[in-house]
């Protein structure tokens, strides 16, 4: 996990990257916080991401500073609203909208960002490789490269895979890879479990 300097924890649980950026709000009692309400924390979310960016862009190095985080923190927080709009509406998640991002603004928005461009390079006697690019910084490519994955997630079959995790107070979303899984983490499963015991018993001793 990572903590912004507001003091909100990201929730990163090794989901699809436009999972994770989904997950950048908490859930608590009675009220729902932003893990990149500032600059600082936007950029603690990209630095926590940038293995997985690395990775999946096929960029040789990667580095982001405040200034980078500074300037796609609108964007990428954006595409966030867009991501769990799109998400509650695949997933009927019950619980209340955490913006007020419409199904039409979602999508503009994510094909709007989308806009990277995947290249082939196949130097002479090796092997190719894959990679994307974008203009501007690693942060802006970061953005451009997880709402292109944001369009083939929900274009394709993995978007019936993703659920709404209802263990109280919870606002996270997963992937359901596992036909056993139904919550986001055993924390929110412990949780879960406990009260239903609570409820049960309350039941019982009415």
């Amino acid at each position: 996990m990572e903590t912004g300097t507001s003091g909100t924890i990201a929730a990163i649980l090794g989901e699809p990257l436009p999972v994770e950026l989904m997950n950048t709000v908490r859930g608590g009692r009675g009220e729902v916080r932003d893990a990149l309400d500032t600059d600082e924390s936007v950029l603690a979310w990209l630095n926590a991401m940038a293995e997985r960016i690395l990775a999946e862009s096929g960029a040789h190095t990667i580095a982001f500073s405040l200034h980078d985080a500074r300037a796609v923190a609108d964007d990428l927080r954006a595409l966030r609203d867009a991501l769990r709009c799109l998400a509650a509406e695949t997933t009927d998640d019950p619980r209340p909208p955490t913006s007020g991002t419409t199904h039409t603004q979602a999508v503009a928005t994510i094909n709007t960002l989308a806009r990277i461009r995947a290249e082939l390079v196949w130097p002479v006697s090796e092997e190719p490789t894959r990679t994307v690019t974008a203009r501007g910084s690693q942060a802006r490519l970061t953005v451009g490269l997880i709402a292109r994955q944001a369009v083939d997630f929900f274009g394709g079959p993995h978007r019936h895979q993703l659920r709404a995790c209802l263990a109280s107070h919870c606002v996270l979303y997963f992937v359901k890879e596992h036909p056993r899984r139904e919550w986001c983490t055993p924390k929110c499963g412990n949780r879960a479990r406990v009260k239903r015991h609570y409820d049960r018993q309350t039941v019982s001793d009415s």
